[in-house]
C-alpha cells in the first residue's frame, strides 16, 4: 500500500522490523476469489496466485484469470495471505502459492531475504515490447499496475472554489473546515504531502526532509479531525460532512461520485505506487507462473483490467484502448504522470521503522 492498496494492514505489520512477531500468524481467509492450494489438489493445470483479495481480487478474476484460463487451460486458485506468512512459507520451502501479486516495496524486501526467484525477463515475450518504466523492472519483480493516494474534497462547501494543491489543503483560511489524513495503520504517513504544502518541488522531495515534514504537519494537526485507517473511511467522513477535505486511495470514491455525492479528486501532487509480480522460491510451477505474468502484460489485458478497476496500466500502449473517461481516473494516464510523483520505495524501506516511531510519538503528543 507500501502495502496492498485496498486493505489497511499496517496495524498487522509495521515494516521489516515487525516480521518476526507476526510470522506465525494463521493464514487469512480467501475473500471469495478462489481456494487454497491445498484445496486445489496441486494439479499441474492449476496455478495458485497470491493477491490481496476484495474488489481488487474480483477485478483480477474477471479481467485476468478467467481470460488466462480460457486461453491456456490453466485454472487459477487464489490465496489472500499477507507478507509475514508468505515469507514464512517460502523459508520453510512450502509456499502455498506459485506467483505473487503484491506491492513493489514488498518485493524489494522479499528479494533481499532470498525468498524470490530471479526473473528471466527473456521468458516474457510481451515484456520485451511493453516499454515498462525501468523503475518497475527489478531482478525479482516486474510491475503490474499503478495506484495512487490523492486529495479529495467536497464540491459544495467552498462557493465554487476548488483546492488545487496540497498547499490549499494546508490553507485552512482559504478553505476552512476539518481535514482527514492517513495514519500509518493504513499505510506510510503522508510526509510527502506535508512537504509539497510547505513548498518543496515534487522533483526535490527525496530524500525526505523529515524534520521539515513534521513541522509542516504541526501546522495542519489542529484541523485534522480524524486520521483514517481504512480505505473506506475517507468517503464516510466526506459523506457525513465531518471533513471537507481528505487524502484518499484513488478510486475509493468512484461509487459515491457516480451516485451523485458532491465529491471530487484533485490529482495534483498524487503519490503513486505500484503492484507487481514475483515468483517465490519453492514453487514447481515456474513455467505457468511466467505464462500468467506475460499474459498480464498484453496491452489488451492491461486495458481490460483498467476498465473495471481504477489502477493504471504499466504498459503505455494499453491507453490506446481506453476511453477518455477511463483514463481520467487512472494515476498513470498521460495527463496525470506529470502532476504526480512516484514514491521512493528504497528510501521508505530504509527509513520506515524510524519514521513509524516518530509518527506515533507525534500523533500522541
Amino acid at each position: 500500500m507500501m502495502r496492498d492498496p485496498q486493505i489497511g494492514r499496517r496495524a498487522l505489520l509495521r515494516g521489516a522490523g515487525g516480521l518476526a512477531a507476526v510470522a506465525a500468524l494463521p493464514s487469512l481467509a480467501a475473500c471469495g476469489t478462489g481456494t487454497s492450494r491445498a484445496d486445489s489438489g496441486g494439479g499441474k493445470k492449476t496455478l495458485t496466485v497470491r493477491n490481496s483479495g476484495g474488489t481488487y481480487g474480483d477485478a483480477n478474476q474477471k479481467a485476468l484469470y478467467d481470460a488466462f484460463t480460457k486461453e491456456t487451460g490453466i485454472s487459477i486458485q487464489v490465496v489472500n495471505i499477507q507478507y509475514a506468512q508468505m515469507l514464512a512459507q517460502i523459508k520453510q520451502g512450502r509456499p502455498q502459492f506459485d506467483v505473487i501479486d503484491d506491492s513493489m516495496a514488498d518485493f524489494m524486501k522479499l528479494g533481499a531475504k532470498g525468498a524470490l526467484q530471479k526473473l528471466d525477463h527473456d521468458r516474457l515475450k510481451n515484456f520485451k515490447k511493453a516499454r515498462i518504466a525501468s523503475k518497475l523492472v527489478t531482478d525479482y519483480s516486474v510491475g503490474k499496475n499503478y495506484w495512487a493516494s490523492v486529495m479529495a474534497y467536497r464540491t459544495d462547501v467552498f462557493g465554487g472554489r476548488k483546492p488545487a494543491s496540497w498547499a490549499d489543503f494546508w490553507d485552512t483560511k482559504k478553505f476552512p473546515g476539518s481535514r482527514s489524513l492517513q495514519t500509518q495503520d493504513a499505510d506510510l504517513p503522508e510526509l510527502e504531502f506535508a512537504l509539497l504544502a510547505d513548498g518543496v518541488p515534487m522533483d526535490k522531495l527525496y530524500p525526505l526532509d523529515v524534520d521539515r515534514a513534521f513541522k509542516s504537519m504541526d501546522r495542519i494537526k489542529g484541523s485534522v479531525k480524524k486520521y483514517w485507517d481504512t480505505g473506506a473511511l475517507p468517503g464516510v467522513l466526506l459523506g457525513r460532512k465531518e471533513v471537507v477535505m481528505t487524502s484518499v486511495w484513488q478510486g475509493r470514491l468512484d461509487a459515491l461520485i457516480k451516485g451523485g455525492s458532491p465529491m471530487a479528486y484533485q490529482w495534483n501532487g498524487a503519490r503513486r505506487q505500484s503492484n507487481g509480480w514475483g515468483i517465490p522460491k519453492g514453487t514447481d510451477k515456474t513455467d505457468a507462473a511466467y505464462q500468467l505474468i506475460d499474459f498480464s502484460l498484453r496491452p489488451d489485458v492491461q486495458a481490460a483490467f483498467a476498465k473495471i478497476y481504477p489502477m493504471g496500466p504499466v504498459v503505455p500502449s494499453a491507453y490506446d484502448q481506453l476511453s477518455d473517461d477511463v483514463k481520467a481516473n487512472l494515476p498513470s494516464s498521460p495527463s496525470h504522470l506529470e502532476s504526480g510523483f512516484d514514491l521512493d520505495v528504497a528510501w521508505w524501506i530504509k527509513n520506515e521503522d524510524a519514521i513509524g516511531k516518530r509518527w506515533l510519538e507525534w500523533s500522541r503528543a
